[in-house]
């Protein structure tokens, strides 16, 4: 079965306003807040932590778009763990067009089913390579809209006027 971010993602798992300035800080700030919300254990924080970290410095997942999709697969989660977060104020992430995110989705699957879940990473990526997309979700005023967005709930994109050009502008 594929999955998509809608499943794997709560309202407690968007943060819409992210402190962090730099990637390291973002996926430190992530990853507490999985601790926070109960989704990860709070003695696995730093392993997990390490194992984002070691897959990040090997290759910046800054995608451009203002997007970065940190992610790794671990022994210490179960079942595919995301958090995704809006930074107002954009991170530098190293990302491969130079530009700073604003949009960052932190993606954890089971050590060993990287590959059965490499989709779920395409199709997050992908997603937010269109721009009203992107629009949609800057703009929503709180975690609820953004998670009926990632939803694909269509009657709130419309309400914000986001139907006209899923193309990238």
């Amino acid at each position: 079965m594929n999955l998509s971010l809608g499943d794997i993602l709560s309202k407690e798992q968007i943060i819409t306003d992210l402190r962090a300035t730099n990637r390291w800080e973002a996926i430190d700030e992530l990853i507490n807040h999985l601790v926070e919300t109960g989704k990860i254990k709070s003695e696995h924080r730093d392993g997990i932590t390490a194992a984002v970290r070691k897959r990040e410095s090997s290759m910046s997942t800054g995608i451009g778009f203002g997007v970065g999709i940190p992610h790794a697969s671990t022994e210490l989660v179960h079942k595919p763990v995301a958090i995704f977060a809006r930074s107002k104020q954009r991170v530098n992430f190293d990302a491969l067009d130079g530009q700073p995110v604003s949009l960052v989705i932190l993606f954890l699957v089971p050590q060993g089913q990287f590959q059965k879940h490499l989709h779920t990473v395409a199709e997050i990526a992908k997603l937010l390579q269109k721009a009203d997309f992107r629009n949609a979700l800057e703009l929503a005023p709180d975690a609820e809209a953004m998670l009926q967005i990632i939803k694909g709930d269509r009657s709130f994109r419309s309400e914000l006027n986001l139907e006209s050009n899923d193309r990238e502008k």
